[in-house]
């Protein structure tokens, strides 16, 4: 496999602009939105997607070109059974509504995660879904499922050295990150979580190295256009150095030039 187009921020120095290309979120707090409301845990994940849609068309008309969500953890099988299952149909529920609107506006989706876990006709879905908008350039949606950082890098590493059977020693950067599964887009440059903790919790671990964090109390059904321009508007305000001094950076890599709108106003970071 050839390696990943875009910059490892731990050997080059990313272009760095005001809006971020890549956002990452952990979109916690669906379970605690409905327990407020004294709803079951179930109808807060059913909220959330309505907050995925809001999220999808704010990052388009932002300029944002990959948007990746988790959406179901390796850990989360701990969780009770009937709401795992609610999960599943949810996710099945939101592939055979929402693709053909995806489609049609340009969206490119995938699914990255271990698959083996779901049933075959989920799967069978998630992967004619990624061949129709394979083409599509506006947007690509990642959906993290059955994924853990952790299960990414140790499956990268043996399937390099099933590339190279004969090589003990010398693997780079560029040849395990071209078998991560986020191998088809560049490194987020903002990480979100919402929900109020502040944690990556196993997602991403090796795309995050140079990632600005920033954690919101808001939880994920609340989690709207203006909640992420306050993220953004934090992401504008760091200094993204990758190891330089500031005296090093010129004011063009420094200073971001596109602000969002000024709909919201404070800063939950």
């Amino acid at each position: 496999m050839a390696g990943s187009p875009f910059t490892s921020s731990t050997r080059d120095v990313p272009e760095v602009s005001g809006i971020p290309r890549h956002i990452a979120i952990i979109m916690d707090g669906n379970g605690r939105w409905a327990r407020k409301r004294f709803m079951p845990r179930v109808a807060g994940h059913g909220r959330g997607v309505e907050s995925v849609r809001c999220v999808i068309r704010a990052c388009m008309e932002r300029g944002v070109s990959h948007l990746t969500l988790f959406a179901f953890s390796s850990e989360n099988w701990r969780r009770p059974a009937d709401e795992v299952s609610f999960l599943m149909q949810l996710f099945m529920r939101s592939l055979q509504k929402e693709v053909d609107r995806l489609h049609e506006n340009g969206i490119r989706f995938r699914v990255i995660g271990d698959l083996s876990r779901f049933d075959p006709a989920l799967v069978d879905m998630i992967r004619r879904a990624e061949v129709r908008t394979a083409a599509n350039e506006k947007l690509t949606l990642t959906i993290a499922a059955n994924y853990g950082g952790r299960w990414d890098i140790l499956q990268a590493v043996t399937r390099m050295l099933e590339r190279n059977p004969d090589r003990r020693s010398g693997f780079t950067e560029e040849e395990l990150s071209a078998e991560l599964s986020l191998n088809y887009g560049p490194e987020p440059d903002l990480f979100i979580r919402t929900g109020g903790e502040q944690r990556v919790s196993n997602f991403l671990l090796w795309q995050l190295a140079y990632s600005e964090l920033y954690f919101t109390d808001t939880l994920w059904p609340d989690f709207d256009e203006n909640a992420l321009d306050l993220a953004i508007r934090s992401y504008q305000a760091r200094e993204r150095r990758f190891g330089r001094t500031s005296e090093q950076l010129s004011d063009t890599e420094s200073v971001a030039t596109p602000r969002p709108t000024d709909r919201a106003t404070g800063d939950h970071a």
